[in-house]
């Protein structure tokens, strides 16, 4: 890909050969130009290297593009300190909620600890995610970046507190009550029995045997992403300060 920009950027300084402030300006421009792209390069040539080497314990892989999002997001939530542990929860609602839909992965040990089913919000879709909201009673599922925040018992027992980190996006979910939480439409049964998986109220749910264990894994600050192909990763740009 650089190769391609050289031509461009020699022909741009002759052009301004005789100008210095305006050589000095494209210089600055080009240098910039190149490290942006040498930077992207290298973040998305160390994710995908992280990809090929995960442990998946048995389990089906995320998607390459999915993980590269969530992981991109992970980077810079770390760097800035919002998130503390090394744990990523990756949901791709892309995917039928017939299958399973959720990893949690352990990115000190780069190993896939959970691989579950997790429900959408009753006015997301149906066995598909197709739509979703901020908004209160809107009983939809929010996209984009969370920080898990603590346990504590609700109707539905053991469940786990979510900060939305993106404005405008997911930011009211705290507000909204939207948490991790076990539920017994969350399973195969259930999917034999109706075609699909049954639906929350904008919560990720998932399934009740697994409940303690992957609410225990993720509390306390780690990274959770949903990732639907209707959204483009601008989490940067929303992030909430």
């Amino acid at each position: 890909m650089i190769y391609k920009i050289y031509p461009l950027l020699v022909f741009l300084l002759l052009s301004f050969g005789k100008d210095s402030k305006s050589t000095a300006d494209v210089k600055t421009t080009v240098t910039k130009t190149i490290a942006k792209v040498e930077n992207k390069l290298t973040v998305e040539s160390k994710i995908e290297s992280i990809y090929n080497s995960l442990n998946s314990n048995n389990y089906k892989l995320p998607e390459l593009k999915t993980f590269s999002e969530a992981m991109k997001g992970f980077y810079l939530l770390k760097e800035r300190g919002i998130i503390q542990k090394n744990i990523l929860t990756l949901i791709d609602f892309s995917l039928s909620s017939n299958t399973k839909r959720l990893w949690v992965i352990d990115m000190t040990t780069n190993t896939i600890l959970f691989n579950s089913l997790v429900a959408h919000g009753r006015n997301t879709g149906e066995e598909f995610a197709t739509a979703f909201s901020n908004l209160n009673s809107s009983f939809k599922s929010s996209l984009g970046f969370y920080t898990t925040g603590e346990i504590y018992q609700g109707k539905h027992g053991a469940s786990l507190r979510l900060d939305g980190l993106e404005k405008g996006l997911n930011s009211n979910a705290r507000e909204r009550g939207v948490v991790m939480h076990g539920a017994d439409y969350v399973s195969e049964s259930f999917i034999r029995d109706h075609k699909r998986l049954g639906r929350s109220q904008g919560c990720p749910a998932v399934p009740v045997e697994l409940t303690d264990e992957i609410i225990e894994t993720i509390k306390d600050k780690s990274c959770l992403y949903i990732y639907h192909p209707s959204r483009t990763f601008t989490m940067e740009e929303k992030l909430i300060s």
